[in-house]
């Protein structure tokens, strides 16, 4: 089925590895679900994507039982109270280790959206979206999706853990396409990261990945626009990273005495009275200076990040605007802060195939406008592609969030015969470059009858909250 969305039909995508949610219910989890209302409320999407990873936590076997609570707060609340179909599908089966992903995926109907149908994996065909459902336990007997854990000699030594993928498919009038959440692995070790470049675990991740890929895009079913959005666990490359950090330290190594295998390193500074630069461990990434990573939105660190280049066929992404993602305190009166486990990276993403591109960017010509840290700052770019930004907005000290920051980095792009820029005015442009730019502060995001072909907003991070608003 091939096809355009209907003008006026908001998406909103969103992935967060909810692992810690379990296990402080009074803090982040009702921090989380804020954010998230926040969000709704804020862009009013029609239809809504929630992918979770490690649903129940970490010590899953004693926090699963929260999972139904968390679900049936998100069904229940006011701010969800104008959705009135949604499909909630939880991977809970901890006893079943070579099924049990802990992957989490819940859709969002708007009473709004009339024409709405959900893809039956075994019968071929969709079927209409109606009422709230929710699955667990055996997922793979459910013929509304695709789920899978990756094969055992994918994981790291073999050892069985959370990893897979949940596929479905949806059918907006007469556009189909996949939603994906996935989850891959992790680094185990940021001295075996070190170790070469990339690192082995990169090359876990990229037969993970790819064999996602392949299993979405075989003979099985007809081809349809995709979007897979989860914890790709990407990382820096760490070795290079570390050269560029410590270009002029001197490296100590400290090796355990019996097995000689390399416990810690130590970068110092070659003057300065020999002063630490960096402490490396199995899990301790301890550098002296953090701002580094937020400096300029970690731009800086964009050039390491290139776990995605060898699919740069298969999978697209919006431009990243925003400083590592992980990983953040979960401390919410330190939520500036990174925790010094790791070495900070861009873990979660939303990617999107080409044709899925083509959903979210229709005009490929206009002039652009940016609001920067609540001022105006025009900048025109003529004849570029429209890229959608990504921003990511700490939580304050009070575990609340900045809205005027957020208002301020909000961009509505509306689809007309004329641009518009906030001190300039309309303008008419030649026929070829037709549209309008124009950017409001969220609150007062109203959208006219006149101005319903949304196809593009900005997206907004919170820290476990990853989320792409896309309107077409």
């Amino acid at each position: 089925m091939a096809g355009k969305l209907t003008a006026g039909s908001g998406i909103l995508l969103v992935t967060a590895n909810v692992g810690s949610l379990f296990e402080d219910l009074d803090n982040l989890q009702k921090t989380w679900l804020r954010e998230f209302y926040q969000t709704v409320q804020s862009h009013k999407p029609h239809f809504i994507a929630v992918h979770c990873q490690e649903v129940g936590g970490k010590n899953y076997e004693a926090s699963m039982a929260h999972v139904d609570c968390f679900v049936k707060e998100l069904l229940s609340s006011d701010a969800m109270k104008e959705y009135s179909r949604a499909r909630v599908y939880l991977d809970e089966n901890y006893k079943s280790q070579e099924h049990f992903t802990a992957l989490g995926s819940c859709y969002f109907l708007h009473e709004s959206l009339k024409n709405i149908h959900q893809f039956d994996f075994k019968a071929k065909k969709f079927k209409k979206v109606v009422g709230k459902e929710i699955y667990s336990d055996t997922l793979e007997s459910t013929p509304m999706l695709e789920k899978e854990k990756f094969p055992q000699d994918y994981f790291p030594e073999c050892k069985w853990s959370r990893k897979g993928f949940i596929r479905t498919r949806w059918a907006l009038a007469d556009c189909a396409f996949d939603l994906v959440n996935i989850h891959l692995f992790h680094d185990a070790s940021n001295i075996l990261a070190r170790e070469k470049s990339p690192s082995v675990y990169s090359g876990m991740r990229q037969k993970a990945l790819g064999f996602v890929l392949d299993r979405i895009t075989d003979q099985r079913f007809e081809k349809v626009p995709y979007f897979v959005f989860g914890d790709f666990n990407f990382r820096l490359d760490t070795r290079q990273v570390i050269e560029s950090l410590c270009s002029t330290a001197t490296m100590q190594t400290v090796r355990v005495g019996d097995t000689n295998e390399v416990e810690k390193l130590i970068f110092r500074e070659s003057e300065n009275d020999r002063k630490v630069v960096l402490q490396l461990e199995k899990k301790l990434f301890n550098y002296i200076n953090q701002d580094v990573f937020r400096e300029n939105n970690g731009a800086l660190f964009l050039q390491f990040d290139s776990e995605l280049s060898c699919f740069k066929e298969r999978l697209h992404e919006l431009e990243i605007s925003f400083p590592p993602s992980y990983p953040y305190s979960e401390d919410s009166s330190q939520g500036k802060q990174y925790m010094d486990t790791r070495c900070p990276a861009w873990c979660d993403r939303v990617l999107m195939s080409a044709t899925a591109k083509d959903l979210v960017l229709k005009m490929e010509e206009c002039t652009v406008c940016e609001y920067s840290s609540g001022r105006l700052k025009p900048s025109c770019l003529h004849r570029q592609y429209i890229y959608p930004r990504s921003y990511r907005v700490p939580l304050g000290h009070n575990g609340s969030i900045n809205l005027e920051l957020l208002c301020s980095l909000c961009l509505l792009i509306l689809k007309s015969t004329h641009w518009r820029s906030p001190k300039l005015g309309p303008t008419t442009l030649p026929k070829s470059r037709r549209g309008i730019v124009n950017y409001q502060p969220i609150c007062h995001l109203r959208p006219s009858p006149s101005a319903q072909h949304q196809i593009g907003l900005q997206t907004v991070v919170f820290p476990q909250l990853f989320a792409v608003p896309v309107w077409l």
